[in-house]
């Protein structure tokens, strides 16, 4: 959940980038980070496994607005894919406010893209989240390859929960920003809401 700190006149907001591994998660990280204004952003960091990375920055977007007086700072943060990195995925998660679940659109890739959505939901209820409550964006990843399954069969598949579908191909930029400003939007209203409730 959202933090507020009082001096600086922020509201710190978590967005987890969650999905399989190697699916674009880091992809989606770097291009953000890489896209935004030096004086927007914090430094990246990296923290490595051995086959996998977590990476994480905060910005200040110029061009959300304030909620009562206060800025809105963003916290994105990618997790490690593999399964046995589970424990550090659990820890990403606290104090989350949205996701930006990354498929990856291959066919052969379904599997782990079914196995990743399980383990969201079940790491969020484990902490007292509900998947349906948290504003959670479906991001189609790597639309570019030519065993991609059509958008029709990974929406049956993958959104259940009807969520916001954004197509991409996160290497080149495509649908990366759409997806980080639907889930910010989403995470602003709630906000909004909580504010004037």
């Amino acid at each position: 959940m959202s933090l507020f700190n009082y001096n600086a006149k922020e509201i710190h907001c978590k967005i987890v980038y969650y999905g399989p591994s190697l699916g674009g998660k880091t992809t989606n990280i770097q291009w953000m980070y890489q896209s935004l204004a030096a004086d927007q952003k914090s430094k990246l960091s990296v923290l490595n496994t051995e086959i996998e990375r977590t990476m994480l920055f905060d910005f200040l977007p110029l061009d959300v607005g304030e909620i009562r007086g206060f800025k809105t700072r963003f916290h994105l943060y990618s997790v490690p894919g593999q399964i046995v990195y589970d424990a550090t995925r659990k820890l990403i998660l606290q104090g989350i406010d949205g996701v930006v679940f990354v498929a990856d659109s291959q066919a052969d890739r379904m599997d782990e893209n079914l196995q990743a959505l399980e383990n969201l939901e079940k790491n969020l209820y484990q902490q007292g989240y509900q998947i349906k409550d948290i504003p959670l964006i479906i991001q189609y990843n790597k639309r570019d390859l030519p065993n991609a399954l059509p958008v029709s069969e990974l929406r049956r598949q993958l959104n259940r929960l009807n969520s916001t579908e954004i197509e991409a191909c996160a290497f080149e930029g495509k649908g990366v920003l759409e997806s980080f400003k639907s889930v910010s939007k989403s995470i602003i209203q709630v906000l909004k809401g909580a504010a004037v409730g």
